[in-house]
């Protein structure tokens, strides 16, 4: 019998590149449903008032959020502080109405869930933050919490 050699080594198979737009695509599809973006344009200047004691809020889509601060625009809004509800300006009439409607967005099990979150500058009078309670308590948001930033103001400014 006559047996045919290969007188070269055998080469291994170079590394198919057929299926690497495929994982990309899926890759870039994964990222692009997981990743939530920004909902809320700034329009008041917000500097957090410090706590030591802070619990991180569990679930953010049970969250909506009242920002209180002076406009960062002045030429167009004046320097007084105002009321954010969303990416437009409201009088303080209009909270109860953004609650409700926020509130009839969520499913119906996790209205009572819901918590307002109150985002105001620390150089704002506390009377605007009383004005905002009474109105939340008015439209049955009883669940109301404050941001704020951790650490102390001592330790920030250093000893004073």
């Amino acid at each position: 019998m006559i047996s045919f050699r290969n007188k070269e080594p055998k080469k291994l198979p170079g590394v198919s590149t057929a299926s690497l737009p495929d994982i990309i695509f899926m890759l870039l599809m994964f990222f692009m449903v997981s990743t939530t973006m920004k909902q809320t344009a700034m329009m008041v200047h917000i500097r957090a008032p410090f706590a030591t004691e802070i619990k991180k809020l569990e679930k953010k889509s049970l969250v909506t959020f009242v920002y209180v601060g002076i406009p960062q625009n002045t030429k167009m809004y004046g320097s007084l502080p105002r009321l954010q509800l969303n990416d437009a300006f409201q009088p303080i009439d209009n909270l109860r109405e953004f609650v409700e409607k926020e509130r009839m967005d969520l499913s119906e099990d996790q209205r009572n869930k819901m918590t307002v979150s109150i985002k105001a500058d620390k150089d704002i009078e506390m009377g605007i933050i009383t004005d905002v309670k009474q109105e939340l308590r008015k439209a049955s948001a009883l669940k109301v919490n404050y941001s704020a930033a951790v650490g102390t103001q001592q330790a920030v400014f250093g000893n004073l």
